[in-house]
């Protein structure tokens, strides 16, 4: 029979899975270089409930914590605020890895778990570098091709994606006019601006339309979902 390390109350259970997804993510975003742990310290024995590249290491989900994640967790249990730990290590054939373990809290702050990110510095420079490159990468573009706006506040990004749409559909010469309001507020509707504080106010005020008009386009689109 395993022996429990902890016992996990349902809500910590639920926080740990929600990190699952964060596992996920950064793997497609770091790329083939980095191995992403997440650990349930519930069962130190089966503690992986998550890994991206676990390749580097052998390990997959199910997989014992290691020595060397019990001694950092150790450290952080040591620590006043339980901050996450960075370092160099050793594998045992001698790769270094740059690595860092992340506690995670649950109920009264104990920690329920850790989130390690290991990077190994043996990934060739061109490997490294295709996760770089847009026609190489694995990762989905955002289409339309866009630059992300940086704005001082939210009526500043209200107005610049409203100057981006209106651009683009103002100029489309397939669009009839009498569609293109409705077109833009679609458009907006897609790349959530409406669920800023104000915006169909403000849209509706930039279009000359009234708000119960935007407001209609709305309840179109979700109708349509």
């Amino acid at each position: 029979m395993e022996k429990e390390y902890i016992q996990l109350t349902p809500q910590e259970r639920i926080i740990l899975q929600s990190y699952i997804p964060v596992v996920e993510g950064l793997g497609h975003y770091l790329g083939e270089g980095y191995e992403i742990i997440l650990h349930n310290l519930e069962s130190l024995e089966h503690s992986v409930i998550q890994i991206v590249n676990g390749h580097h290491s052998g390990r997959k989900i199910g997989s014992p914590i290691t020595d060397f994640a019990l001694s950092m967790l150790s450290k952080i249990e040591q620590s006043k605020d339980h901050s996450s730990i960075s370092y160099f290590n050793r594998r045992q054939d001698g790769v270094i890895l740059k690595s860092t373990t992340i506690p995670i809290p649950g109920e009264s702050n104990r920690i329920i778990g850790l989130l390690c990110i290991n990077f190994y510095t043996n990934i060739p420079f061109s490997t490294m570098i295709q996760e770089f490159i847009p026609e190489n990468n694995h990762l989905q573009p955002y289409l339309p091709p866009k630059t992300e706006t940086f704005t001082e506040n939210v009526d500043e990004l209200i107005e610049a994606a409203l100057a981006d749409v209106k651009d683009l559909i103002l100029n489309n010469a397939s669009i009839s006019s009498n569609n293109k309001n409705k077109e833009i507020v679609t458009a907006l509707y897609k790349n959530g601006i409406f669920n800023l504080k104000d915006s169909v106010i403000k849209v509706a005020d930039r279009l000359n339309i009234s708000k119960n008009t935007v407001y209609m386009h709305l309840r179109n689109l979700k109708n349509e979902q």
